[in-house]
């Protein structure tokens, strides 16, 4: 229940590039939650991804993720990472939208793998007092596992096999991208030469934490 304010999911991801699955678990968590609006949040420099592979810049993500919402309601990107420089922690991210607004109920998306790996995650009380959990999950597949503690929900949505990973290989090998990534989005990806071979080289590394 909200306290006056809005039911606001937060949906954060590198989204290298975004695809329907990112949707389509936003738009069904906002269905079955009646969510006034889900945030897509995109990572500035995702710290599970530090030095195992090179990541397309932040302002290229946002523009794509941008572009992929244009026309999809209730669902925004939003920029307060990549503004906020450095590291993308949750924790930072639901202070800063507490702060903004007290009164919103901060419902964060995850997946049921996601779920099974909060232990790992840099300061887990702060996370665990700001939000309550949507857990997506597939038809058919085992309940998720949530830690003791959390207050949590489960979510089916569609099962969508798609990856970032192997849309980033599309691009660079020529291959379609139709109804894997949305119209508008893919439009965005070509204006700015993203993951096509002669740009791979030119990705920015995820640097070392200061």
């Amino acid at each position: 229940m909200t306290r006056g304010g809005r039911a606001l999911g937060v949906l954060g991801g590198t989204f290298d590039p975004i695809h329907v699955g990112h949707l389509v678990a936003a738009v069904n968590v906002r269905h079955a939650l009646r969510l006034d609006l889900v945030l897509l949040v995109v990572a500035n420099r995702p710290w599970q991804k530090e030095g195992e592979r090179v990541v397309t810049p932040a302002e290229d993500r946002l523009a794509v993720v941008r572009a992929a919402v244009g026309d999809v309601a209730g669902v925004e990107a939003s920029d307060l990472e990549v503004v906020r420089s450095g590291i993308s922690y949750t924790a930072d991210t639901l202070a800063a939208l507490h702060a903004e607004a007290p009164d919103d109920d901060l419902v964060l998306v995850i997946g049921a793998d996601v779920a099974a790996a909060l232990h790992t995650w840099e300061r887990l009380d702060e996370v665990r007092a700001r939000c309550r959990l949507a857990v997506v999950n597939r038809p058919g597949a085992p309940p998720p596992q949530v830690p003791v503690g959390w207050r949590a929900e489960v979510v089916e949505i569609p099962a969508l096999e798609v990856s970032s990973t192997d849309l980033r290989a599309r691009v660079a090998d020529g291959r379609p991208l139709d109804y894997l990534v949305p119209a508008a989005a893919v439009r965005e990806m070509r204006r700015r030469g993203l993951y096509a071979p002669e740009r791979m080289d030119e990705r920015l590394p995820a640097g070392p934490e200061a």
